[in-house]
């Protein structure tokens, strides 16, 4: 009997302890261990880091703020309430003022595990040196493969050696050079199929509709004769007859056409078809505010990855 009741407390024991530790962290409940040392910069509730990769970045947090005043807090925890990591990021910068008060160069540096997700947010001053689209390619050459792992020491500092490269210029510096390269590309491509495919199968396509016969459906209307009806500021008006050479259905039909062109010959195009108007069957056509950091602010720039 007192075995079974020494069972039945460590299990109730073990069943709290689990529960405590799913419990997902509100943005208040996370430790600001800055609070207490102003040069530690890593808040690691859930051990998610080992405290060898917490030493590393703080001193490599620490040399970049002395160096360039940017403050960095880094979080790593395994569940957040509600699972918005942009939001979650933003407000804990709006909440403790990471950044100093007058050059607004605060960043925030969220990892959550359990909804797989990494968070960069930035403080204005900083969406000159670091802007959105390198927050993403430190997150997709550094961060994403070795969490996508399990692996969060190698990301997590290789993610932040690259942040500390970029922002006191010892590195190769990131841009969004490359990016764009790329979307110009991509917009000559789409412009080039534009002119090359869409543009003249649509042509065919209208030209192809205005000789479709809604008697018989065929694509066998021609045009018979034509004769001037009137001339007006430039322009021709002519009266157009056309016959189906399938069925024989004729119909006429107006059109205006310039004074020069119609000098320099006759058979101008008929303007109708589905695309052009017209046609046969009768359709028409951060504020990081206040805290103990420095009071930084930031406008909800960053970027986030999904691993």
């Amino acid at each position: 009997m007192k075995r079974f009741t020494i069972f039945c407390l460590c299990s109730i024991c073990l069943l709290f302890s689990s529960l405590a530790e799913a419990k997902p962290y509100k943005v208040e409940e996370i430790p600001m261990v800055h609070l207490q040392d102003r040069t530690r910069y890593v808040s690691n509730p859930d051990g998610v880091l080992s405290t060898a990769a917490v030493a590393t970045i703080d001193t490599t947090l620490y040399a970049l703020e002395q160096q360039t005043g940017t403050q960095v807090l880094v979080v790593a925890v395994k569940e957040i309430d509600g699972g918005d990591c942009f939001d979650f990021a933003y407000r804990l910068g709006q909440q403790n003022g990471v950044g100093q008060k007058q050059k607004d160069n605060g960043l925030v540096v969220l990892l959550v595990t359990e909804e797989r997700c990494i968070q960069f947010a930035t403080g204005y001053g900083l969406e000159g040196n670091l802007p959105d689209a390198v927050c993403k390619q430190i997150q997709v050459r550094y961060m994403n493969k070795p969490f996508g792992k399990g692996d969060w020491d190698t990301g997590m500092i290789a993610g932040i050696q690259a942040i500390r490269q970029q922002l006191d210029g010892t590195g190769s510096p990131l841009g969004n050079r490359n990016i764009e390269e790329d979307n110009s590309l991509i917009t000559i491509l789409i412009i080039l199929i534009c002119c090359f495919l869409v543009v003249p199968f649509l042509i065919w396509y209208s030209i192809r509709q205005r000789r479709r016969c809604p008697q018989c459906h065929k694509h066998t209307i021609r045009e018979v004769s034509s004769r001037v009806v009137g001339r007006s500021n430039g322009f021709i008006l002519e009266e157009v007859d056309y016959l189906c050479t399938n069925c024989g259905y004729t119909c006429r039909r107006r059109r205006k056409k310039n004074d020069d062109e119609f000098r320099g010959g006759h058979g101008g195009p008929f303007i109708g078809g589905p695309f052009f108007g017209g046609g046969f069957g009768g359709h028409g056509g951060g504020g990081f505010g206040g805290g103990s950091f420095g009071g930084g602010s930031f406008g909800g720039g960053g970027a986030g990855s999904r691993f």
